[in-house]
């Protein structure tokens, strides 16, 4: 089996890909100081750059992880998300409260996803 890292970094790659599957990595947005709009659009985007990178699209991803520090986030968060999804291949998604490693940060995103 063939392991694919993509943007490996310091301390953990943005993407790895085996095992029929990509595993992105919790993904944040790069204007800590944005809105929870902002940073959600620009988390998606850099979601969508990964999967290009392997090859490709939201339509193959299979789960998705979403962590807001403030659930009251939740509808923001989504309506941006609902306008980004592929209605016809949504993946299964769970949303938690959790506290992020950079306190200005409003959301952050991990999924896995299907290889050809």
């Amino acid at each position: 089996m063939t392991i694919t890292r993509i943007e490996p970094g310091q301390h953990f790659s943005a993407a790895v890909s085996g095992g029929g599957h990509l595993y992105i990595s919790g993904t944040i947005a790069d204007d800590h100081n944005g809105s929870i709009e902002v940073q959600t659009q620009q988390v998606l985007a850099r979601i969508d750059a990964l999967l290009a990178k392997a090859g490709l699209d939201k339509s193959r991803l299979l789960s998705a992880t979403v962590y807001l520090p403030h659930i009251r986030d939740f509808e923001a968060m989504n309506r941006i998300w609902d306008k980004w999804v592929d209605p016809e291949n949504k993946p299964a998604r769970a949303t938690v409260e959790a506290r992020l490693a950079i306190e200005s940060l409003r959301v952050e995103i991990s999924a896995v996803a299907l290889m050809p």
